[in-house]
C-alpha cells in the first residue's frame, strides 16, 4: 500500500487520497498547541510591569500636586478679587480680627477678616446666616460657621472633617506682620491687624510686593476657622517651618514652598529657602524696603 502511493502523480497526494479531499487542493498544516506561559516569561512580565510602575506613579503624584497646587492659586485669586471688591466698597482692607479675646475672655467677638469677606467672594447666604454682632463661637452663629466653604480650603490638605471644634476650617491667614528680625515684639506690621484696616494707600512699600494673605495649609490643631479672628499670622522664622507650630505661619504640604497673595491681586509661590530679609520685607506695608515683583519666585 505505502509503494503504492509514493508512485501516485505528484498531483495527487496521501492527504487527499485518504481524506476524499479534491486532487490538488490545498491543505494547511496547523502546527502543535502551544504550552501555558513559563515561570521565567511570567516572571520576566511581572519585573517589566513593576519597573514601569515605578516609573509612572511618581509622575502621577507629581502631576496630581501640580492639579492641587493650581487649585489653591486660584482659591487665592478669587479671594484675592473679593479683597478688592471689599476694597472698592469701603476704602479699606477688612480688619485681621475684631475684638481679640485675652486669655479667659468670653464676651470678646474676635470675629476674622474671612468672615466679613463673605459678601465679596460670592458667599452671601453664608452671610446672612451668621450674626456678627455677637461672639464667633455663640449659638447664633454655629450654623452659619459651620458651612464648609471650598474657596477657604488647600486642595492638598486632606482632612477627616473639615469642621475643627464644629466650625468650618480655613487654611489661609491674613498677615499681621513680622517679627523675624525681632525688633519689634508686637509689630502689627502688616496689612491685616487688630486695631484698624488698613487701606492700599497705607501699604507705602507697594502693593505689587506685600503680603495680604497666605497658607497655613498644614494638619496642625488650632483654632484655624474662617469665622475666627486669630485667622492672621504674623511670621517669625522661615516658610514651610516646622519647629513653631503653636503659632500661625506660612506653611503648606506643596513641596518647596506655600501660596502667597499680594495686595495688588496676584499670588506668587514663596519658595521655603526664600531668603529671611526678603520675606521679612515683603511681609510689612511700610517698612521701606525695596523689593520688586522680580526679586519674587
Amino acid at each position: 500500500m505505502d509503494s503504492w502511493i509514493r508512485h501516485l502523480p505528484r498531483s495527487v497526494c496521501a492527504h487527499c487520497l485518504t481524506t476524499g479531499a479534491p486532487a490538488g487542493s490545498r491543505h494547511r498544516r496547523h502546527p502543535p498547541a502551544r504550552s501555558a506561559f513559563t515561570l521565567l516569561e511570567m516572571l520576566v512580565v511581572a519585573a517589566i510591569s513593576a519597573t514601569l510602575l515605578a516609573l509612572l506613579l511618581p509622575a502621577v503624584d507629581a502631576a496630581r500636586e501640580a492639579s492641587r497646587r493650581t487649585g489653591c492659586t486660584n482659591n487665592l485669586h478669587q479671594i484675592g478679587v473679593g479683597l478688592r471688591l471689599y476694597h472698592d466698597a469701603r476704602a479699606t482692607f477688612p480688619q485681621g480680627g475684631i475684638e481679640w479675646r485675652p486669655y479667659r475672655n468670653t464676651t470678646n467677638r474676635q470675629l476674622a477678616w474671612s468672615a466679613f469677606l463673605l459678601p465679596f467672594i460670592e458667599q452671601q447666604t453664608v452671610y446672612d446666616m451668621l450674626d456678627l454682632s455677637t461672639p464667633f463661637d455663640s449659638p447664633q452663629n454655629a450654623a452659619g460657621a459651620a458651612v464648609v466653604l471650598p474657596v477657604y480650603l488647600c486642595p492638598s490638605l486632606s482632612r477627616d472633617s473639615n469642621l475643627v471644634s464644629g466650625l468650618a476650617a480655613c487654611d489661609y491667614g491674613g498677615n499681621f506682620g513680622e517679627s523675624i528680625d525681632r525688633k519689634d515684639p508686637n509689630p502689627g506690621n502688616g496689612t491685616m491687624n487688630y486695631s484698624w484696616p488698613i487701606s492700599i494707600h497705607m501699604i507705602t512699600d507697594g502693593a505689587s510686593s506685600t503680603l495680604i494673605v497666605s497658607e497655613n495649609s498644614v494638619p496642625l490643631p488650632g483654632p484655624w476657622q474662617w469665622i475666627n479672628g486669630l485667622n492672621i499670622f504674623d511670621q517669625s522664622g522661615a516658610i514651610n517651618d516646622m519647629s513653631d507650630l503653636i503659632d500661625d505661619e506660612i506653611r503648606s504640604l506643596h513641596p518647596g514652598g506655600a501660596n502667597g497673595l499680594f495686595a495688588d491681586g496676584s499670588v506668587h509661590f514663596l519658595e521655603e529657602n526664600l531668603d529671611l530679609p526678603t520675606l521679612a520685607a515683603i511681609c510689612t506695608r511700610a517698612g521701606g524696603e525695596v523689593v520688586g515683583p522680580i526679586d519674587l519666585p
